[in-house]
């Protein structure tokens, strides 16, 4: 039982379940396998969010809310004439997948929603313009492992101010936070001003200062600690021995001293 009148478990309603498929697309791999999670899945109570936030999971249990947030699997934005509602899927975890269906202005969703325009990451190909804002993304080609037959193609959209990286064998495009990337890339190209450093806006409005191999090698870097697809390891050239790598944070403050 949640806050208020509702009782768990339950199955998701008609409308939610049509939200989240449509961010889920059949026709991708990755999607896919989701799409036959959820539908076996009950909303089982609300996460940390409230209202809109819900937890899927099995009969019995309870949602773990103790655990650290998962990472954004599919992401859209329903635009409609009562207002704007963003719909996320969070990365399983431990059996449970934790949803979005929330307002960005209002404190409920009316029950009746008339659509102006919505997209979602999740349909992106390269080659297209973002689904946000219609313009084009830079975009990066990666290195694959060698094992994965699959091509990896990483986005950046000045106008948005969104990262992600497509892989072609599941067909997902996985959201990269952009101050974790930042920092990465920060780290390779050794820039310590404070000013360029900690401010990851730069990387949007200075993005043409950038080469394709610098924000390959900042994803491939962000790849191995926080593993989103398939890579292999940097160019070798990027590979050259370094002094220890110093924490972001300490090489700043080093410099700050």
């Amino acid at each position: 039982m949640s806050s208020g009148a509702a009782v768990y478990p339950r199955p998701l309603t008609e409308r939610e379940k049509s939200w989240l498929l449509w961010i889920l697309p059949e026709d991708r791999p990755g999607y896919q396998l989701y799409r036959e999670k959820i539908d076996q899945l009950l909303v089982i109570g609300e996460g940390r969010r409230g209202s809109g936030n819900l937890v899927l999971g099995t009969q019995g249990e309870n949602p773990d809310l103790s655990s650290p947030l998962s990472s954004v699997y599919a992401y859209g934005v329903i635009e409609s004439k009562e207002g704007v509602i963003t719909i996320l899927v969070r990365e399983e975890s431990g059996g449970q997948i934790e949803v979005e269906m929330i307002p960005l202005k209002t404190e409920s969703i009316p029950d009746e929603v008339t659509e102006r325009r919505k997209w979602t990451y999740s349909t992106w190909l390269p080659g297209l313009l973002c689904p946000c804002c219609n313009d084009a993304p830079r975009e990066v080609p990666v290195k694959a492992a060698a094992s994965a037959a699959s091509n990896v193609v990483l986005a950046i959209c000045p106008k948005d101010h969104r990262i992600w990286v497509y892989e072609s064998s599941t067909g997902v495009n996985h959201l990269i936070p952009v101050t974790n990337f930042y920092n990465e890339l920060m780290l390779h190209k050794r820039i310590r001003d404070p000013k360029v450093a900690l401010d990851p806006g730069n990387l949007f409005t200075r993005l043409s200062e950038f080469t394709d191999d610098d924000l390959g090698y900042a994803f491939h870097v962000y790849n191995k600690i926080r593993t989103k697809v398939g890579c292999s390891v940097p160019p070798r050239d990027f590979s050259a021995p370094r002094k220890p790598r110093a924490t972001f944070w300490k090489r700043i403050f080093s410099h700050l001293r």
